[in-house]
């Protein structure tokens, strides 16, 4: 399959599917046991450690829990200014932390906050600061709204949605809320038992189905009908 470039491409399927799996193979966390990866034309499916230190800038993820992704010793500041200080990115540190908290709605003033000081929404918002530092050219998200109430889900779900068009990202975007989904993603990639069952244009997918899974996971949630602006909250402080 490919993911299309400034695109967001949904990743869905049941528990066990797999789909946080070849998410991690995506962004070369684990190492495929088949098969190719190829990134701006390179296959990256092998490289070692080394090989892949050049591409970890453009090549980043948004945790699905930043209670555990965010180190609970370090400020905020220290948590999005670590990938920069690692990749030559050292020089006006305090510039652009500032910026990357700005870009997710959060003040500057947070940057001397730990973990623990912060609401779950604002924990998450400091994980996609900390990925987006780097202007990276593909991101990972991997289920980073399941935790979240429904309101700070919208507020986040906004956020990715703008950051994504504004910064020409290409994205990865597991979920198992076939809702948001439709919402929010380009494509869809159905998976089950460790492969991938359909693949199509979102609206495809949810109006003439192929697959009888397909069919099942649709039939199995509620899915009323989708208000284009339901994502879209009058400006609030966030979450």
């Amino acid at each position: 399959f490919d993911l299309p470039k400034g695109s967001v491409t949904g990743i869905v399927g049941e528990s066990g599917s797999g789909k946080s799996t070849l998410g991690r193979a995506l962004v070369r966390l684990l190492e495929p046991s088949a098969g190719s990866i190829s990134f701006e034309g390179r296959d990256i499916s092998h490289l070692s450690e080394a090989g892949l230190r050049p591409l970890r800038r453009d090549l980043q993820m948004i945790f699905q829990d930043p209670m555990s992704s965010l180190n609970p010793r370090h400020t905020v500041f220290n948590i999005i200014a670590a990938p920069l200080r690692q990749n030559g990115l050292g020089d006006r540190l305090k510039e652009r932390v500032a910026e990357a908290l700005q870009r997710v709605g959060l003040p500057q003033s947070f940057a001397s906050r730990y973990r623990h000081q912060l609401s779950g929404g604002q924990r998450q918002r400091v994980g996609i600061a900390r990925a987006l530092a780097l202007s990276p050219k593909f991101v990972l998200a991997d289920e980073i709204v399941s935790g979240l109430d429904v309101s700070t889900q919208a507020q986040i779900l906004t956020l990715l949605e703008r950051l994504a068009a504004e910064m020409g990202l290409t994205v990865a975007f597991i979920s198992h809320d076939l809702s948001v989904i439709r919402r929010l993603c380009q494509q869809v990639i159905v998976m089950r038992e460790g492969r991938i069952v359909e693949a199509s244009a979102t609206d495809a997918l949810f109006e003439n189905p192929k697959e009888a899974y397909t069919r099942d996971l649709l039939a199995a949630i509620p899915l009323p009908e989708i208000d284009a602006d339901w994502l879209r909250l009058p400006a609030r402080a966030p979450a």
